[in-house]
């Protein structure tokens, strides 16, 4: 009778624990064919990636066989190999967890993940990715699916987006990756200077390794507000920056004009309201002009300086409560805090 207990015990258990497999079937070719090989380093400190709860029955989400496997065999997939470097994906954080409410629940992924270019003096940062993601059963009954997904698309657009980006000129050797983040950041001569060079950055890294766009003066208008770089007969509009400084004082654009960066002892930061980070399209004070915002806020450019020439919107933004927004030196990516924008 024990046995047949014990046998039945074990039979619930085992129908009770399902899998939902990471489905790596979408796209992630670079149509550049920059790469002559692939290779993921495994460096999380759980090697699990967690469970949703679907009636009662736990449901593990896995990758079929393991990650550097199934990551590579996914490249190789959609690439062909040409190139002279090796892109290597460096994955720090794999992590699901539910928070099982009353009447719902709330599945959360935690995903975090670097590229680097691997070359004879050592790896080169390109990229990372660094997100919270939530899904709420209200919305999808099958949060496992939904989060096994999100990785998966999560993951495709970070390896696209790394095709892209502009590759670090510091190299480190493979047994200081784990330590990237502090080596890369003790080289950025911008969280150090106290005199920054005059002139527009054409993009985050540019920014934050001090080197503006040579040649190009800052002009303004009549009222003082920043409005274009100019280089002979160039002019370029001064929403097509990632950052500027003029007069000695930095400034980030963003989606509405531009705004003043500030530097702590944790790095750099804005003030700045959700509305301009995210104004809505028909808000005729504020306008986004150019690419989308999602992972790629970094890549954002603005009307000019919208706030400093409207009144009307310069006595909204004063009446909108501001919060600190970091700025990620390795990415330039905003790095919002919870509950960014939400009424305390």
């Amino acid at each position: 009778m024990k046995k047949i207990f014990f046998f039945l015990l074990l039979s619930g258990l085992f129908f009770a624990q399902k899998t939902e497999v990471i489905d790596l079937s979408k796209s992630i070719k670079d149509s550049k064919n920059m790469y002559n090989s692939f290779r993921v380093i495994d460096q999380r400190a759980n090697k699990e990636i967690g469970s949703i709860l679907f009636h009662k029955n736990q449901v593990n989400i896995v990758f079929e066989n393991d990650p550097s496997k199934d990551i590579s065999d996914w490249f190789y997939k959609y690439n062909k190999v040409k190139g002279n470097d090796e892109l290597v994906l460096l994955l720090e954080k794999i992590i699901i967890s539910e928070d099982i409410r009353e009447k719902y629940s709330i599945g959360k992924l935690e995903l975090r993940a670097s590229t680097f270019k691997k070359k004879n003096d050592g790896y080169h940062f390109v990229n990372r990715i660094d997100t919270i993601a939530t899904i709420s059963s209200r919305n999808t009954p099958y949060l496992a699916q939904s989060l096994a997904k999100k990785i998966t698309l999560s993951l495709a657009d970070f390896l696209k987006d790394s095709y892209s980006k502009t590759t670090w000129e510091f190299g480190i050797s493979e047994n200081d990756l784990a330590s990237y983040n502090s080596i890369l950041m003790d080289k950025l001569d911008i969280l150090k200077s106290d005199t920054l060079k005059e002139g527009v950055y054409k993009d985050s890294y540019s920014f934050f390794t001090h080197n503006p766009e040579p040649g190009y003066t800052i002009e303004t208008n009549s009222k003082g507000v920043v409005t274009k770089a100019v280089k002979s007969d160039d002019k370029k509009p001064i929403r097509n920056f990632y950052a500027f400084v003029h007069n000695g004082v930095p400034f980030k654009v963003i989606p509405v004009g531009y705004v003043e960066i500030f530097r702590d002892e944790m790095g750099l930061f804005i003030e700045v309201k959700k509305e301009e980070l995210f104004p809505e399209p028909n808000n005729s004070s504020m306008v986004m002009l150019g690419g989308g915002i999602g992972g790629l806020i970094g890549s954002i450019v603005a009307n000019v300086a919208i706030v400093a020439i409207d009144g009307s919107a310069a006595k909204k933004r004063n009446a909108m409560a501001g919060t600190e927004v970091s700025l990620d030196p390795l990415t330039g990516y905003y790095i919002l805090p919870e509950n960014f924008g939400k009424s305390k």
